[in-house]
């Protein structure tokens, strides 16, 4: 279990974000916390402090003027820190090869492969070929339905028909190199992760997989040891103190070691 950092990007600013209340009209979301310095400022202090595996999320809807200016600060980023950092938000067949062209050590996908609500073998399978089955992750970003939680897509707002499930989490692996999973209608609250999407998660074994949504304390992260068994990697954002919240950077790096 290792602390993954993160730098979320939304209208060309490195900021913090009530998952759930992302939209696309205005380009709107509900701001924890907007950050005065840039994406290559974050990516220095990572690589600063030896954190690999974190990723850079644009949340702008690709082909927008905002999608454009979070591509500014991502590039700076993946500048400062070359192959540390993973890159997700509007890649596809005809792009992802140009992130790990940037330095983006892998690319995330969600969207392309989940199209029209059900999973996309053929592109799937195309994004391995193009960056290599190693490179690629898919985020599983989910939230609760009727007892279950289903994956969703553009930016969290339409929900799939894929569930996350131990069978969907086995069936995937062998198109990817890594999960990464938002516990959706936790994100940005900082009020306690969801224990039922953590549990879910401790169910691969030896295979890389990152949980992320409502790390709000030090016993949360125990919580998620002690639910994900050890075997999840997590992030936080909104509650640390770098992003204007009360968990100490300092120490939760020390996940890493």
């Amino acid at each position: 279990m290792k602390f993954r950092p993160c730098i979320d990007i939304h209208n060309g600013s490195v900021k913090q974000i009530v998952g759930g209340s992302l939209t696309d009209k205005d380009s709107f979301a509900e701001e924890n916390f907007v950050s005065e310095y840039d994406g290559a400022f974050y990516a220095r202090l990572y690589k600063s402090r030896g954190l690999s595996g974190g990723h850079i999320i644009l949340l702008n809807p690709a082909g927008t003027e905002h999608y454009e200016n979070d591509l500014i600060q991502a590039r700076g980023a993946l500048a400062e820190y070359p192959c540390g950092l993973q890159i997700g938000g509007g890649v596809n067949a005809d792009n992802a090869k140009s992130f790990i062209e940037m330095g983006a050590s892998h690319v995330i996908v969600t969207s392309y492969v989940f199209c029209g609500g059900v999973i996309s073998f053929d592109r799937i399978k195309e994004l391995g070929k193009i960056v290599g089955k190693e490179r690629l992750v898919l985020d599983l970003s989910c939230r609760r339905r009727d007892g279950k939680y289903y994956i969703v897509t553009d930016r969290w707002q339409k929900f799939t028909d894929v569930t996350v499930s131990e069978e969907s989490l086995d069936m995937l692996a062998s198109y990817c190199g890594e999960f990464l999973v938002h516990a959706v209608d936790a994100e940005g609250k900082a009020a306690g992760i969801e224990e039922g999407v953590a549990r879910l998660l401790g169910t691969m074994k030896g295979f890389p997989v990152t949980y992320a949504g409502g790390i709000g304390s030090y016993e949360d992260i125990h919580k998620l040891e002690a639910s994900g068994k050890g075997r999840v990697d997590f992030t936080v954002g909104s509650a640390l103190d770098i992003f204007g919240g009360r968990l100490e950077f300092d120490k939760i790096a020390e996940y890493n070691k």
